[in-house]
C-alpha cells in the first residue's frame, strides 16, 4: 500500500481559500462583530464546546454580557462539520475562529497554521479519556475476525489523520503489523466507512466517538479493539486563531467561561444534557449517555492537563511518519492564559486541574424514568435486570480490564468463579481468561440467568 500523504480535503481547502479574506471577527460597521465556531456536533465529546454549549446559548449570552460592557453587539455563526480536517482549512483561511477537534487533528490544526503563517493556540480540553477508550475498532456482527492480528491483509476504514487513525496505526504496529503495508487503510468519512462496513465492502471501521457506539447500539457492529488497550490519553480540545485571540481576547475568554458553564451543566445533569444533544444531532439518547453520561467513556474537563499534553507530544512523530505534518511546537500551541482568566482565578484552575476521573459504574435506564439506576458491580446490575428485563431502556457496565464503558447487552461476559465480569471486546476477556483459569466466556442471557 501507498503511504498515505495529508487528506486531500484538508491539503486543498487550505490552499485554495483565501488567506486574505475577511475573517470570522471581522466587524461589519465599526459595532457588531461576528463570531464564527467551527463545531462537529456528532463528535459528542466536543459538546461543552459546540452542541450541548449551543444548545444552551451559552457563549450569546456570555456575549451578551460582554457587549455591556464594551458597547459592541456581537453574533455568533455555528458551522457544522464532520471532521476536523475542514474547521482546520477554514481556520488558516481566516473564515473560523475558534474550533473544537481531536488530538491527532489538533496538531494537524498547529502545524498547517504555522506552515501558512496563520498560527493556531490549544486553549481548552472538551472530552478525554485517560487509557484512550474514545476511540474503538469495531466489525460486522457476524465477522470470523477475533483480534488485531487477523486484520493483517484486510480492508480497514478510517479518517486520515484523526484520533481514530491515530488508535489504528499504534494498535497495528503493537501487534506486529505495518500499518501502511499490512492492511489496506481507506481513507473516508465516518459515515461512509459506516455504511461501507455494513455493505461488507471493509472488513473493519476505526472510528472515534460516537460512530463505534453507534454502530454497536444499532446491531450493525462489535467491537473488536478497545482503544484504553493503549493506555495512553486521548482528548479533544478547543483551538482559536492566535491573531483572532489576540484582537479578540475578551471574546475567546467568554467562550471559555460558557465552555465551563456547559461542563457543570453535563456533570450535574448528564441523562438531560444527553437527552438535548440526542435531540440536536439525531444521535440515540442512549448512546450519547454511554459516551458523556454519569461515568462515561468520557470525561469532560476543559483543564490542559500535563498529561494530555505529554499524550501529544507523543502523538507528533506517529503524524510525522505518516507524512501528515512537519515539526510541531507544542509548547508554543498550548495557551492556557483565558482558560485561567474564565475560571477567575489561579487557585481555582489549579485545583481543577488535580481533578482525576471518576470511577465508572454499572447503570441501567429504565424505560419512563428520567434517571439512571447506579449499582456496585455488574453483578447487582445482572441481578437487578434479570427481573426487570421489558424495562431497561439501556444497560452499562465497565470493562473489567480497562474500565471503558459499555452496553451490557453488547458486552462479553465472563464467569469467573461466583464473579461475573464484562468487556468491551472478546481479546479483552482472553487477556483476562489467560490470567485466570477456569474462567469461562458465557453469554448475556447466561450471564442473566445466573446472576440469580
Amino acid at each position: 500500500m501507498r503511504r498515505t500523504t495529508l487528506p486531500a480535503a484538508l491539503a486543498t481547502g487550505a490552499l485554495l481559500l483565501s488567506l486574505t479574506g475577511c475573517g470570522g471577527g471581522a466587524e461589519a460597521d465599526g459595532k457588531t462583530v461576528t463570531v464564527t465556531v467551527g463545531y462537529q456536533s456528532k463528535t459528542i465529546n466536543t459538546v461543552t464546546a459546540g452542541t450541548l454549549l449551543r444548545a444552551l446559548g451559552s457563549f450569546e449570552r456570555e456575549l451578551r454580557a460582554l457587549g455591556r460592557r464594551d458597547g459592541h453587539t456581537y453574533k455568533v455563526k455555528w458551522q457544522d462539520y464532520a471532521t476536523g480536517a475542514p474547521i482546520t482549512a477554514q481556520m488558516v483561511a481566516g473564515k473560523v475562529d475558534i474550533g473544537s477537534m481531536g488530538d491527532f487533528p489538533l496538531l494537524i490544526n498547529s502545524g498547517r497554521g504555522q506552515q501558512l503563517n496563520a498560527p493556531t493556540r490549544l486553549v481548552s480540553v472538551t472530552g478525554y479519556n485517560p487509557r484512550g477508550g474514545l476511540n474503538t475498532l469495531v466489525t460486522r456482527p457476524g465477522s470470523d475476525l477475533r483480534d488485531l492480528s487477523d486484520l493483517r491483509g484486510k480492508q480497514v476504514s478510517t479518517s486520515v489523520g484523526s484520533a481514530a487513525d491515530g488508535t489504528l496505526v499504534r494498535a497495528l504496529q503493537r501487534a506486529g503489523i505495518d500499518p501502511e503495508d499490512g492492511v489496506r487503510k481507506l481513507n473516508q468519512q465516518p459515515a461512509v466507512g459506516a455504511s461501507a462496513l455494513e455493505a461488507g465492502s471493509v472488513d473493519a471501521l476505526s472510528q472515534f466517538v460516537a460512530w463505534p457506539g453507534l454502530l454497536a447500539f444499532q446491531g450493525k457492529a462489535k467491537a473488536l479493539y478497545d482503544g484504553a488497550r493503549l493506555n495512553l490519553p486521548t482528548f479533544h480540545g478547543v483551538t482559536t486563531r492566535d491573531a483572532f485571540a489576540r484582537q479578540r481576547p475578551a471574546v475567546v475568554q467568554a467562550f471559555l467561561a460558557a465552555q465551563l458553564d456547559a461542563t457543570r451543566y453535563l456533570r450535574e445533569h448528564p441523562l438531560p444534557a444527553a437527552q438535548k444533544v440526542a435531540k440536536a444531532t439525531g444521535l440515540p439518547p442512549e448512546v450519547v449517555y454511554l459516551y458523556n453520561g454519569d461515568g462515561g467513556i468520557a470525561t469532560f474537563d476543559p483543564t490542559l492537563k500535563p498529561r494530555l499534553i505529554a499524550a501529544l507530544k507523543k502523538d507528533v512523530p506517529v503524524l510525522r511518519a505518516a507524512e501528515l505534518v512537519g515539526p510541531v511546537d507544542v509548547n508554543s500551541f498550548v495557551d492556557d492564559r483565558y482558560l485561567k482568566r474564565a475560571y477567575g482565578s489561579t487557585g481555582a484552575y489549579t485545583k481543577a486541574l488535580r481533578a482525576t476521573p471518576p470511577a465508572p459504574t454499572s447503570q441501567l435506564w429504565l424505560k419512563g424514568e428520567n434517571r439512571t439506576r447506579s449499582f456496585r458491580t455488574p453483578d447487582e446490575l445482572l441481578r437487578f435486570a434479570r427481573t426487570h428485563r421489558d424495562r431497561i431502556r439501556a444497560g452499562y457496565v465497565p470493562d473489567a480490564a480497562t474500565g471503558t464503558l459499555w452496553y451490557a447487552d453488547r458486552a462479553v461476559w465472563v464467569e469467573d468463579g461466583s464473579r461475573l465480569r464484562a468487556f468491551v471486546t472478546p481479546a479483552n476477556a482472553r487477556t483476562w481468561k489467560a490470567s485466570h483459569p477456569g474462567a469461562r466466556t458465557v453469554s448475556y442471557a447466561t450471564a442473566l440467568k445466573e446472576s440469580g
